[in-house]
């Protein structure tokens, strides 16, 4: 077999491979096996850049930047769905249709309405070429860079799919991954996202691919294109989804899509996911009812906006009415204030609400609240709890003896310092980062977390009581502690004080990587630290980089840049970390192997497939070798290490500013000298 002819055998191998791994759950060879393959694949294509392919598995992991996303015309406008709340609205519109069909049996194919962004995917002889938003619903944006990413969006269909063919789905983040990503948000000090629907459609738009497929989203179909599917003798919705499956579409699950000829089926669908759906890992909102055959759908028509052959029955969010007790206001690492009310014990989704969050002095002001309110509590996204709404029927009225609005205040409520509110955002900081308790307290709890220094033998009980009595204000004070000053302390037993002791020393020996996140600089998360650390090596060279320096490294954008930069100016942080130092942390990263130093004082930028190595390998071969990465070409930009299928864009700009392209056989030739 030749190589063209492998290459084709190989894509389709591992396509058929992804769709069974992540769209039917059923693996067919282990992961190491599949990679084998991968890498096959990766050396063919370099080896064959005339058969470079856009929908090849290779480009799963995203590419380069993309300046703007191309407007598209949709084929068929993409309507919104009329919306109901009732059953007898439900029930009213099942009879319209029925009247506009007379003497004929009406099915109606009930599925689940998922909470994300709508995409239209657009295949060519079984290509994916297009992947649309809905935009104005009559043009959209071509995402479909970032939508290849998504491993359950099928990049090539399997045998029997229409030449030409339109399959719309809903993209959305499911709640394990999006709970994940606000978890290292909130360790990196960065504003959690508000919701799974608001991330996912955000993500689509990110402008580099390789920040989305760190994005774990997931796509389900609802809706084939009808045309097609009738040209071959398919006739209804409910069918049409169940043959795109085979084509390599994730198949409708469970009771997810069923069909019903009265309105009592419709309901009795709609209640059984009105429970079920806390069951799911993401977010429906309702349920779509469409009437199933293709003939019906095509004499019933649409309106300007909506079609008549379906209706969207949206869930009434779970609403709770209860008092509301006190406001408290919690104080973050960072100096983030933020409101959380304190209410009357209250059963919400299954488990008793006594807490709710309160965002921010914006949503305060909004709900004009007061202390005795009785106020209605929904669980956002079906998790946290916030108060949206007072019921004014029973506020207090106005008069002499009125509790006054709430008013955020304009203080600490932990150091009685100023709060400042950053143009943009819609958090209050304290000012006093210093000596503000909740701050310090707050700053050495990230320290001596597990994913930072790892401090056994010290926990928050203790951190607030050594912070209290006056022996903790920094996170350098830590390893200044002694026996003698922690056994007169409650609690204190010799063995508790010699394990704290242990675990600070221990601690020093916690790798350079794991020390830049422990410093708590803001928007500096583990992934971020990992990127700083490997890219410039030292903590004196992340000190004293600047911000064009920081953010030409690869995945490093201008935000987090200026945050590090502003961090390490900072005279007070600046003294710590000279402490930190002087008591013996890790500062540089060590080499996992003995490597050479050809490589010294080289600013290198990689690109493009190579023969012999995986991209992430000649990334690891340039910084272990002494050379730093970055992922732009700029005039501080001393070579290219340029693989197949370099882009067209980064190969002008080297050329253009002169800087060297070293292609992969040079590259080898000098590291192993």
């Amino acid at each position: 077999m030749d190589a063209l002819h492998r290459i084709e055998a190989l894509r389709a191998e591992l396509h058929a491979h992804n769709h069974k791994y992540y769209v039917l759950a059923s693996p067919s060879i282990s992961d190491r096996e599949f990679d084998v393959l991968l890498e096959e694949l990766v050396q063919l294509e370099s080896e064959n850049p005339e058969a470079y392919d856009a929908n090849s598995p290779t480009q799963r992991v995203g590419g380069d930047l993309t300046e703007k996303f191309e407007k598209v015309p949709h084929r068929h406008a993409m309507l919104s769905l009329s919306n109901s709340y009732k059953a007898e609205e439900v029930a009213q519109w099942a009879k319209r249709v029925q009247a506009s069909l007379p003497g004929e049996e009406v099915e109606f194919a009930m599925e689940l309405k998922y909470d994300g962004v709508a995409i239209s995917l657009w295949y060519q002889n079984g290509a994916l070429v297009r992947a649309l938003t809905r935009g104005d619903g009559a043009v959209g944006e071509d995402v479909k860079t970032n939508v290849a990413t998504i491993r359950t969006v099928p990049l090539k269909l399997l045998p029997g799919a229409p030449a030409e063919l339109e399959i719309r789905g809903e993209i959305f983040f499911p709640w394990d991954a999006f709970n994940a990503l606000n978890q290292l948000r909130k360790e990196s000090g960065e504003q959690e996202f508000a919701n799974p629907r608001n991330t996912a459609a955000g993500t689509l738009k990110l402008q580099d691919s390789r920040l989305v497929a760190d994005r774990p989203l997931d796509c389900m179909l609802y809706n084939v294109d009808g045309g097609a599917m009738q040209e071959l003798g398919v006739d209804c919705h409910s069918e049409a989804v169940r043959r795109a499956a085979a084509w390599g579409f994730r198949p409708p699950r469970g009771k997810s899509l069923e069909v019903a000829t009265t309105v009592d089926g419709i309901m009795a669908f709609v209640q059984h996911w009105d429970k079920a759906r806390r069951d799911l890992n993401f977010a429906i909102d309702g349920i779509v009812i469409k009437v199933n055959r293709y003939d019906h759908q095509k004499r019933l028509g649409n309106t300007a906006k909506s079609p008549r052959w379906a209706l969207a029955y949206k869930f009434e969010t779970e609403r709770v009415r209860t008092a509301l007790v006190d406001v408290k206001y919690q104080v973050g690492r960072t100096g983030a204030v933020t409101p959380v009310a304190d209410l009357d014990p209250v059963q919400l989704g299954g488990t008793t609400v006594q807490h709710a969050s309160l965002h921010n002095a914006d949503q305060i002001a909004k709900l004009d609240l007061r202390i005795g309110d009785m106020v209605f509590v929904e669980k956002g996204g079906e998790i946290i709890p916030k108060v949206v709404g007072v019921d004014r029927e029973t506020a207090h009225a106005e008069g002499l003896f009125a509790p006054p609005s709430l008013v955020f205040p304009s203080s600490c409520p932990e150091c009685g310092a100023m709060l400042d509110r950053v143009e943009g955002e819609a958090q209050h900081y304290c000012v006093n980062t210093v000596d503000c308790p909740a701050q310090v307290r707050g700053r050495i709890e990230h320290f001596i977390s597990r994913k930072a220094m790892n401090v056994e033998g010290l926990g928050k009980e203790t951190v607030a009581q050594l912070v209290e009595a006056g022996l903790l204000r920094d996170v350098a004070d830590l390893y200044a502690l002694t026996a003698d000053q922690l056994l007169p302390l409650e609690r204190m037993a010799q063995k508790s004080v010699d394990n704290l002791l242990q675990g600070l020393a221990q601690s020093k020996a916690v790798p350079f990587e794991r020390v830049l996140f422990a410093l708590g600089i803001r928007h500096v998360g583990e992934t971020v630290a990992k990127l700083l650390s490997r890219s410039l090596g030292s903590l004196e060279k992340v000190a004293h980089a600047t911000v064009e320096e920081v953010v030409a490294l690869e995945g490093i954008g201008p935000v987090i840049a200026e945050s590090v930069v502003s961090q390490f100016a900072d005279p007070v942080f600046q003294e710590v970390v000279e402490r930190l130092v002087d008591v013996g942390i890790q500062t540089e990263v060590v080499p996992e192997t003995p490597t050479g130093s050809a490589l010294d004082g080289e600013v290198v930028v990689v690109s493009g497939v190579f023969a012999t190595m995986s991209r992430d390998e000649a990334k690891s071969a340039v910084t272990a070798h002494g050379g730093r990465l970055v992922g732009s070409i700029s005039s501080k930009t001393t070579m290219v290490l340029a693989g197949d299928n370099m882009g067209p864009s980064k190969l002008a700009k080297a050329e253009k500013l002169g800087v060297p392209i070293v292609d992969e056989d040079t590259f080898l030739a000098r590291i192993q000298a």
